[in-house]
């Protein structure tokens, strides 16, 4: 094991080798495994969070990767949190839907993230929780309030 800035880290793996270099980065955009991820974060890696967007984007089935998501959002690291919203995002985004653990999770973020949008564009609006409909009813008003005749 290597300790590094994130933690201790996993033994990376070479270049090229196929796998996951969880120390450099490298090939993180290729996870697909929810393992693999899970795994990670109890290893404490470094990128754990550019692996949750990669999974977001690479796996066919939300139901596998959203609790990957929930995992992120309750990170104690602000970043993988931030990364966790992206991956929301993306899951949103891609498949249309979310389930009630993110939801819980991501009331706790700021407001106007990149979830909260994707969230409102993308799944029907009546599987989403008050305080988002909330959110955007007020932005969609104050936008209305500012351009009145426009």
């Amino acid at each position: 094991m290597v300790r590094g800035a994130g933690g201790v880290q996993g033994a990376a793996a070479a270049p090229g080798a196929g796998g996951p270099d969880w120390w450099g980065g490298l090939n993180l955009n290729e996870v697909e495994r929810p393992e693999q991820v899970l795994a990670a974060f109890e290893r404490g890696e470094r990128f754990v969070g550019v692996a949750v967007i990669a999974l977001a984007l690479n796996h066919p089935d939300p139901a596998a990767v959203l609790p990957v998501v929930a995992r992120a959002l309750e990170s104690a690291d602000r970043e993988v949190r931030r990364q966790g919203v992206v991956a929301l995002a993306h899951v949103a985004r891609l498949h249309r839907t979310v389930d009630r653990r993110c939801l819980e999770l991501l009331r706790r973020c700021p407001r106007g993230n990149e979830a909260d949008d994707d969230l409102w564009s993308f799944v029907p609006h009546r599987e989403l929780p008050l305080w988002l409909w909330r959110h955007h009813l007020r932005e969609r008003l104050v936008e209305r309030l500012r351009r009145p005749f426009g």
